[in-house]
């Protein structure tokens, strides 16, 4: 039935549970009066909520931007990186995040998620930024809905028996490393090793690669998980990488990822090193991006991509993601202290690994590409 007065029309969206959680999206339609919309915004505002604007398009905010916190995960899972456990705990334990997409979704229930996904990837044409998984799909149709069904990824109830993350037993630790040009991200570690009394010589060169590099003695070299490549190094070191981290030193677990030609007593060498931080050690399979990093950078693009198409502004978005779903930061805030170079250089890698669109960088995060961090909220 056709509106009388499209200009009064406007959305608001609560948050389940909705007498609890704080957020609510003002949507307002192509017809929307503005008067409408700040008449919504004002009136959830006095009820005690934090209401943000955005423009009706699929998702919303939140919804819209979410996706890439189960997809990732999922694919993971798929191509057997690791497993549903391990991949929580990271997620949790190293990137900050409150609960992860596996243990998320089975509270959500996966029939509900997956029909989520599945809207918004229709309503996009089928956009392979939003494809559904295959995986949670089999799950639905077997009627494994998670927590209200007893089983979904995980088992519930009287049978429940959650399996524990992929964790490296003790390996011994480096007496000294040899850090080569700037860590990024991670240059925190530097510290946290010199605090481990670990011996650390730091070099300006690099070693190989894009990015800086920790040499421990004669044959392991680690990388971060934005530097998926070095260009020359001696035939017996073995290249491993390590996932981003909110904080490394709030952080109590972390994933290393080997390359196929590191040998055993790499691998050790490299959790050795990171046991004497004080964090547990998930070992996983080499895909570009890992966990975390991989997941960040995607949910930064999305955040993109919904400022430079008018969805939001970049202040409602980080506000939305926070409270909506429990993020520690918000995405463009987030892609702020990472830069926008670094979050490229991800899709980057993803993209050459998976061509095909889905890690395509988003058309502004192409155009902040060589400029000063803390562009994408501006």
């Amino acid at each position: 039935m056709p509106c009388a007065s499209p200009g009064r029309f406007v959305g608001l969206h609560f948050f389940n549970p909705a007498p609890l959680l704080p957020l609510v999206e003002v949507v307002s339609a192509a017809t929307t009066d503005e008067d409408t919309a700040a008449t919504a915004y004002a009136t959830a505002a006095a009820w005690g909520k934090t209401p943000v604007r955005c423009t009706d398009t699929p998702g919303f905010i939140v919804n819209r931007i979410a996706r890439p916190y189960y997809a990732e995960a999922f694919r993971l899972h798929e191509e057997g990186v690791a497993d549903p456990a391990t991949i929580d705990a990271v997620l949790r334990e190293c990137g900050g995040f409150a609960m992860g997409p596996f243990e998320l979704t089975d509270l959500i229930g996966q029939d509900v998620n997956e029909a989520v996904t599945r809207s918004v990837w229709e309503s996009f044409f089928h956009d392979p930024k939003f494809t559904p998984s295959l995986a949670q799909r089999r799950l639905v149709e077997s009627g494994l809905l998670g927590r209200k069904s007893g089983r979904g990824w995980f088992r519930y109830g009287d049978e429940e028996d959650r399996p524990l993350p992929a964790t490296a037993p003790p390996a011994p630790a480096p007496e000294r490393v040899t850090v080569y040009g700037e860590l990024g991200p991670a240059a925190e570690l530097v510290t946290l090793m010199v605090e481990a009394g670990i011996h650390v010589e730091e070099k300006d060169l690099r070693f190989g690669g894009d990015s800086g590099a920790i040499l421990i003695g004669e044959n392991a070299c680690l990388l971060h998980a934005d530097d998926s490549y070095v260009t020359s190094q001696p035939d017996d070191i073995g290249i491993i990488h390590f996932d981003l981290a909110l904080d490394y030193r709030a952080a109590t677990r972390i994933a290393l990822a080997p390359e196929d030609s590191a040998r055993p007593e790499a691998v050790q060498a490299a959790v050795g090193l990171f046991q004497a931080l004080g964090k547990q050690v998930s070992v996983i399979a080499d895909v570009p991006g890992m966990i975390v990093a991989r997941t960040v950078a995607m949910l930064v693009d999305l955040a993109a991509d919904a400022v430079g198409k008018g969805v939001a502004s970049p202040a409602d978005i980080d506000t939305a993601m926070r409270l909506g779903v429990n993020y520690p930061l918000g995405p463009l805030e987030w892609g702020d202290r990472l830069g926008v170079d670094w979050v490229c250089g991800v899709l980057a890698e993803l993209h050459g690994a998976s061509p095909g669109g889905r890690y395509a960088p988003s058309s502004l995060l192409r155009r902040r590409l060589g400029t000063p961090e803390k562009l994408l909220r501006s």
